[in-house]
This record gives structure tokens, sequence and C-alpha cells, in this order.
């Protein structure tokens, strides 16, 4: 099947960062394998945060090396800092690196430095600095996080997040991940950002992330698709949000869940390119490993009429 949209299901690295209990190096592999089986083509895998920053990350290197590798399956890596890229290369020289490293920035300054830990400027030249360490061996995936709205400092100027978006552009990141990481976007703000980014930067392929923190994550998946975007971001269950450590925001914080947002496309004739049953699979391996159900309709009342 040819997709008409890629997801990448991103459990394993935005859903996890979340939890609070240990999950094992296994037991990663074990649901990075099942998801792969799927058929996605994008899946995030782990992140290179210090350990001793986001603790449920310390085994990036060993969940890379244990998982099974398929062909045109890119795996991601969050890389937070300059560190962080030296990793992923060190992996990248051994045979079992990652495809993609993701790249963060915030479109606030409060945000940054809660986050980061540092200032916008200063993100900006350590972006750049990774960028030209990275050397051409990944595809690399610019996050601009906090898009539609920031608790800190309130609604956030499109016009910002177009700028940091052609920020990324001039310097060779054409993959840029559109963050609404608290959930205060609407299909109205998100239609309009991406018409603008189809429209002044068609050189960027623009990636959908929503948060369901206010239940308008699948309406802004639609808006998003119906202004041009063919790229998204999910986690079974509907898990995730900020490191445990790292709190802000209010509330519930998850990410869109792959079961309802795979349900949805299918539903409206818009190819995943996803084996539903397998997809089924993985969902019921992330609420075992997990010790709760989770967030997904589908998960509850099944698979709609999908076409």
């Amino acid at each position: 099947m040819n997709p008409a949209v890629v997801i990448c299901e991103c459990f394993a690295r935005d859903g996890l960062q979340h939890e609070t209990a240990s999950i094992s190096t296994q037991a990663k592999i074990g649901i990075i394998d099942t998801v792969a089986e799927a058929g996605f083509s994008r899946i995030e895998a782990t992140s290179y945060s210090h350990p001793a920053q986001v603790s449920a990350f310390a085994d990036a290197s060993e969940v890379l090396r244990g998982i099974r590798r398929r062909p045109n399956v890119y795996f991601k890596a969050t890389c937070p800092n300059r560190k962080a890229v030296e990793r992923a290369l060190a992996d990248f020289t051994t045979g079992h690196g990652a495809e993609e490293l993701s790249l963060l920035v915030s479109a606030t300054e409060a945000h940054t430095e809660r986050n980061l830990r540092t200032t916008r400027e200063q993100q900006w030249r350590n972006v750049a600095e990774m960028v030209a360490l990275s050397g051409g061996h990944f595809r690399l995936v610019g996050v601009v996080s906090m898009a539609f709205g920031c608790p800190f400092e309130g609604r956030v100027d499109q016009g910002a997040v177009i700028a940091d978006i052609a920020h990324f552009a001039s310097i060779g990141v054409r993959h840029v991940t559109v963050g609404d990481t608290t959930g205060h976007g609407t299909p109205s703000t998100v239609r309009a950002l991406f018409k603008r980014i189809a429209q002044d930067l068609s050189e960027v392929t623009a990636i959908a992330h929503f948060h369901d923190t206010r239940g308008t994550a699948l309406a802004n998946c639609v808006a998003a698709y119906e202004a041009g975007c063919r790229w998204f971001d999910s986690a079974l269950g509907g898990v995730g949000g900020h490191p445990a450590q790292i709190q802000y925001g209010e509330g519930y914080t998850g990410n869109v869940a792959t079961e309802d947002l795979v349900n949805l496309f299918e539903a409206e004739g818009i190819a995943t390119g996803l084996d539903l049953d397998r997809l089924s699979k993985a969902s019921l391996l992330c609420e075992k490993m997990l010790g709760r159900p989770l967030q997904s309709r589908v998960a509850r009342a099944g698979y709609g009429f999908v076409s």
C-alpha cells in the first residue's frame, strides 16, 4: 500500500519520558519491534538526553543496538545538545545508530529556560553546531515546541513560528515538527499556520505534533491535513508529554493516540499503510507494559468502518 500520510510512532520516546515507572531495555526493544511490524516507516525510538536529567533514556545506545532493522524504516533519536549528537555519531560509527535526529528549539524564552536550561539565542547557536557536527549522516528533524501557545507566555505569534521554521531551513534542516506541546491549538489556528508553511516554506516538510491536553488533537490533525500536511506524530494509547521531572502546563498532557488517528484517517479513505491487526497488538502490548488502560478510544471500542 502506498500511504497517503506518514505517521511517526512516538510511544518509546515522547510517551515513555512522561512515565515514572522504570521500563526495561528489553521491554522497550520489544515494543519498538512490534511497532515496526505494524508498518510504520518512522519510529521515535529514544533520546540522547543526559541520563541525570531524563533517566528513562540512559539506555539509548542499548535500545538502538537491540532493535531489529528493516528496509526503509527510520528510527529517530532526540538530541537536545552537542553532547547528544556526539553520542549519536558514536553509535552511528558502530553500525547501530539512529537514522533521524531531532533538534529542539522552543517558540518561547520561558519554555526554553525550563526545558533546555538556556536561552533561545544560545539554543539556535547550539543547533547550528549540531547540524554541522552531524556531518550529513542523518535525516535531521527540527522541532519547534510551544508553536500554538505557552503556559508561561500565553499566545504565540504565528509569524515567529514561521521565522523559526525558516531558520531551520536556512541551516539545512528541511523536516520540521510543529509542536502543540500543551494543547493550545485549535483547528482554525492550526489550519492557518500550516497553510502559511505550505505557501511560504514549500521546501520544508512540516510534521504535525499535537497533544490532546484539551481534547482537540484529532480535530487539529484533520485541520493540518486539510492545509496540506501529510506527516504526523502520535503515540500509542495517547501517552506522553513533558519529561516527568519537568513540570509545566496543567492536567493531562498526552499525545494524540495513534490508534484513534489511524482509525480516523482510514475511515476517511486516507491510507496510512499500517496493518490494523498488528497495530492492535502493539496497543495491547503498551497497556500491558504500563500496567493500566491507556487513553485510546479505539483500544476500547475497536476500529470503525475503515475503507
